[in-house]
């Protein structure tokens, strides 16, 4: 297969009505690898918003239970990507996540933010580390996919374009990137967790954990009081990461089989196969008060209703 034939499969659908199929391409087959690794360190930007963070905590997922956390993510996000927004097991797995994020009162705008990073940071990593970057079509499509997935959370006044995300990305976290010690528990436990990823797992955590940080930007790495790497170190590892990108251009074929997130082999939890209405969490009681939220996109199509405290972050 032309290595470039994934792009010209993307470059043929439509970015408004076919994202889905074109975000489907880019996360399992064009950049499985990338978008996975830019989606975990997504996560650490949403820990350094203290609204966020200390949320995080609270619950004790990301501290105490961290791989479960992250396979639950991981696997409900992929149920979506692989059957599709519209159905039943997509509508399960928004089901699972309205629940879970029903049962907090998290606010519009941080919600909202978390959105921003999952367009924001795979595009940007791809773009620097990637064997290609998106092309623009490809962001637009990725874009109007979260876009979708939005909607479906429930969340309001959602940007129109990949530009406009970028904008609320940068300037949330200019704002509001902050430390806060429970926020870097959550952070710390996260990096733990990342050591022992294969093949990272082979490698001392020292190295790892510093590898991590030369990935991340000083505003993020002040937020979690991380010291910041010398800029020989960055230099050493960002190159690292950029030749393996140049190892893929010339010497791998595209993947013509998808390979969704349910087959990496840092997703742990349930060997024996997992069942997406079972996933995350179901607390008993809730932790904190709620105001009324606007109905996702699902409740007003009549599927996966948003059930209020009886679910966990």
């Amino acid at each position: 297969m032309n290595r470039f034939a994934l792009r010209d499969r993307t470059d043929g659908l439509d970015a408004r009505t076919q994202h889905e199929d074109i975000v489907r391409i880019l996360a399992t087959q064009e950049f499985p690898w990338d978008i996975t690794q830019a989606l975990s360190f997504a996560l650490f930007r949403t820990y350094a918003v203290p609204s966020i963070g200390i949320l995080l905590h609270e619950t004790g997922e990301f501290t105490e239970r961290t791989q479960k956390r992250y396979d639950d993510t991981v696997l409900i996000l992929d149920a979506i990507l692989e059957h599709g927004i519209a159905s039943p097991t997509g509508h399960s797995a928004f089901r699972r996540m309205n629940q879970m994020h029903g049962a907090y009162d998290i606010s519009n705008e941080d919600m909202r933010y978390v959105l921003s990073t999952f367009v924001v940071t795979p595009v940007r990593w791809v773009g620097e580390f990637g064997w290609r970057p998106f092309t623009p079509h490809e962001a637009e499509a990725w874009t109007h996919y979260y876009r979708a997935v939005g909607r479906h959370m429930g969340i309001q006044d959602i940007p129109e374009t990949h530009a406009d995300f970028v904008a609320l990305m940068d300037g949330y976290e200019a704002k509001h990137f902050a430390f806060d010690a429970r926020s870097q528990a959550v952070a710390d436990s996260t990096l733990e967790l990342l050591t022992t990823f294969p093949p990272s797992h082979l490698a001392p955590k020292k190295l790892v954990k510093l590898f991590a940080r030369t990935l991340m930007e000083d505003a993020l790495l002040d937020a979690f009081h991380y010291a910041r790497p010398s800029a020989l170190t960055r230099k050493v590892f960002r190159t690292a990461l950029k030749l393996r990108g140049k190892f893929v251009r010339y010497a791998l074929p595209p993947r013509e089989v998808p390979r969704f997130g349910r087959e990496n082999s840092s997703v742990r939890t349930y060997p024996k196969g997992h069942v997406v209405e079972q996933l995350g969490t179901f607390p008993k009681t809730c932790p904190v008060h709620h105001h009324h939220r606007p109905a996702t996109a699902s409740e007003e199509e009549g599927h996966a209703p948003r059930a209020q405290g009886t679910g966990g972050s």
